[in-house]
């Protein structure tokens, strides 16, 4: 149906299209030379760099920081297992009225004869008395191989540890000293008595030079 002349039909639902300059200062449609020439957000090269140093600043305090705190905790470990192969030595050789050894251990699990610990150690009832572990004799519970970043020695000359069943420790007192990647002022001692006991102590600067720096 066509409308008459002069007469449109009302848009019902619909309002009347608004004049772009009406829609750009209602917020609808951005004027075209607004947008053009509005400030685009972001990094400038020095503000970049900033950045960067700041980062790399915080990187080279972090990772000492990281470093040596696994460190600490590795030989903190190492020195609790160490105590316990002690303990159990001490405490086997009381029960079964038998001497027990313990000393650091070689590549093929046996005695190496060497003052250095860093590849673990064995411990075992020595019934014979060969000071080399035997097929039928017992082994009791040994360390593994250190962290790389710990270091553990024996007094010169002290390549074993033998105890008594009265769980005493033949010979003289032998101090092992524990030392890791922090360097030698981190270094400790563990002296152990002839009775068996066990206690802290520093070392001297050779010992704990030696034990961070020497083969």
């Amino acid at each position: 149906m066509r409308a008459a002349a002069g007469f449109s039909y009302p848009a019902f639902g619909r309002r009347p299209a608004a004049a772009p300059e009406q829609l750009s200062q209602a917020g609808g449609i951005p004027d075209l030379e607004t947008a053009m020439f509005r400030p685009v957000k972001g990094f400038t090269l020095i503000e970049a760099l900033v950045v960067m140093a700041i980062a790399a600043i915080l990187l080279a305090v972090a990772v000492p920081a990281w470093s040596h705190a696994r460190a600490a905790a590795n030989a903190g470990a190492v020195r609790a297992r160490l105590a316990t192969s002690l303990l159990d030595a001490v405490r086997h050789s009381s029960i079964a009225g038998t001497e027990v050894v313990i000393c650091p251990a070689s590549s093929s699990g046996l005695c190496s004869g060497s003052t250095n610990w860093d590849s673990g150690w064995i411990a075992f009832a020595d019934i014979n008395g060969s000071r080399a572990p035997d097929p039928n004799e017992t082994r009791l519970s040994g360390g593994d191989a250190l962290p790389d970043d710990v270091h553990l020695r024996t007094t010169t000359g002290r390549t074993r540890l033998v105890f008594q069943p009265n769980g005493g420790n033949a010979g003289s007192n032998v101090t092992f000293t524990l030392c890791d990647s922090r360097g030698p002022r981190s270094a400790t001692t563990l002296v152990l008595s002839n009775a068996g006991n066990l206690r802290p102590g520093q070392p001297t600067a050779a010992a704990a030079w030696n034990c961070v720096y020497g083969q």
